[in-house]
């Protein structure tokens, strides 16, 4: 017995026609969304799979899989290339590489950062046994405010670890004063900053050390990588020997090192991927503009401004919600969801705010007023090249039309 999509039965010769219910309108806009293809608030950018053949073949007539192989080789070279800076020490992830950074320039004491941030900036400081100091971000770049730098100074501080937030620069000139001041190192967690221009130069030039991931979910991915951005050969190779074990050679071990190597296959994928990421991130531009025209007029809806002379890479999509919108930012978040929108609270909840590190936060947490306002108001909307104008236009026409308390429809 089996029944068609008509909603007949048939058994055997027997064929009998059973009435069916018509679907609510409730009921049709559950099944349009459960056909519907969601949409996420990113998806990493592949080549086409041929072409990453003849680099895989490359690979397995080689045998050479890891171990400063010709592929790594070869991307570390495109890549200081592309980026406009002196040295690249690839990694397989970027949190390695954060607490790699931190050992090669022998971090100790407290560290000043940021709360408003992926976890692994914070974690990295903790694996290398560095207290995590927090202090407040600027609410217009969501970055890490030097005028809150200079108070949280102690004589245990030995460095500062900002973070180009979104990809917008931090304030480089004042974080650079402050640290000559007080002689402390800086390294950047610069994880969204792929490519990003400021006054003309690569972001990455500033401070001691910067660190780059190339995880999928980032502008330009390898799969899984990351990298150091080195001022010079002397860090790289001190850096070169951490990430292998601390070996210099076949028999010396000259540090206690990690195993924090890329592999050929990631760094063959990511000479693939370079040839293609400026049209990536012009893509990823274009879908910021439209969705700044589409949203800029929607009252209690704020976009964060574009950093003056800068050239971004639109790494993500931000907005905050305001008491003027008829809802609330969880609320905008679910309603999103609903229609099979995938946004994104980030960064929710404050690091500061996380069990292992609550103890470490003293008694004046209101002086992380912007950090938890921009933690409890904004939402990362979709953003990546494949994303299509009339999706952008979909989750733009979601937010300007809302339902207030009442019930009552509010479209912008």
């Amino acid at each position: 017995m089996k029944v068609d999509a008509y909603g007949t039965w048939h058994c055997g010769d027997r064929t009998t026609k059973v009435y069916t219910k018509p679907q609510t309108q409730q009921q049709k806009h559950s099944h349009n969304l459960a056909m519907k293809k969601p949409i996420y608030v990113t998806q990493p950018s592949l080549p086409p799979l041929e072409e990453f053949i003849p680099y895989l073949e490359k690979i397995w007539k080689s045998k050479i899989l890891t171990n400063n192989g010709p592929f790594h080789k070869q991307l570390e070279e495109a890549l200081c290339e592309y980026l406009d800076v002196e040295h690249v020490a690839l990694f397989n992830n970027g949190t390695i590489a954060l607490i790699t950074a931190l050992q090669a320039l022998k971090i100790k004491g407290e560290v000043i950062t940021t709360p408003y941030s992926f976890v692994a900036t914070a974690h990295s400081l903790v694996w290398n046994n560095i207290e995590p100091v927090f202090v407040d971000i600027d609410p217009a770049t969501c970055n890490l405010d030097p005028e809150r730098i200079e108070e949280a100074i102690t004589p245990r501080t030995t460095a500062i670890l900002p973070v180009h937030c979104y990809g917008n620069p931090c304030n480089t000139e004042r974080i650079q004063q402050i640290a000559n001041t007080h002689g402390l190192k800086v390294i950047y967690d610069a994880a969204h900053a792929f490519g990003v221009k400021h006054k003309g130069e690569s972001v990455l030039r500033h401070g001691d050390l910067s660190v780059l991931s190339f995880h999928a979910t980032k502008v330009f991915n390898t799969f899984e990588g990351g990298a150091i951005i080195c001022p010079n050969a002397e860090i790289k190779q001190r850096i070169d020997h951490l990430k292998n074990f601390g070996f210099a050679d076949e028999t010396t071990v000259m540090e206690t090192g990690i195993n924090g190597k890329m592999s050929e296959f990631n760094a063959a994928l990511g000479l693939l991927q370079l040839k293609t990421i400026d049209n990536a991130i012009k893509r990823r531009r274009q879908t910021e503009a439209r969705y700044r025209n589409a949203l800029v007029n929607i009252p209690g809806i704020t976009l964060l401004p574009d950093p003056a002379d800068t050239i971004g890479n639109a790494s993500y999509m931000p907005i905050m919600v305001n008491m003027e919108y008829p809802l609330s930012r969880d609320e905008l978040y679910q309603k999103l969801k609903d229609a099979g929108i995938n946004g994104r609270r980030y960064f929710h909840p404050l690091i500061c705010d996380l069990p292992m590190y609550s103890k470490l936060v003293d008694e004046n947490r209101t002086q992380l007023k912007s950090a938890r306002t921009a933690a409890e108001n904004i939402i990362c909307l979709p953003i990546y090249p494949s994303l299509l104008n009339k999706q952008v236009d979909e989750v733009a026409d979601l937010i300007s039309s809302a339902e207030d308390s009442t019930g009552t429809t509010k479209t912008f």
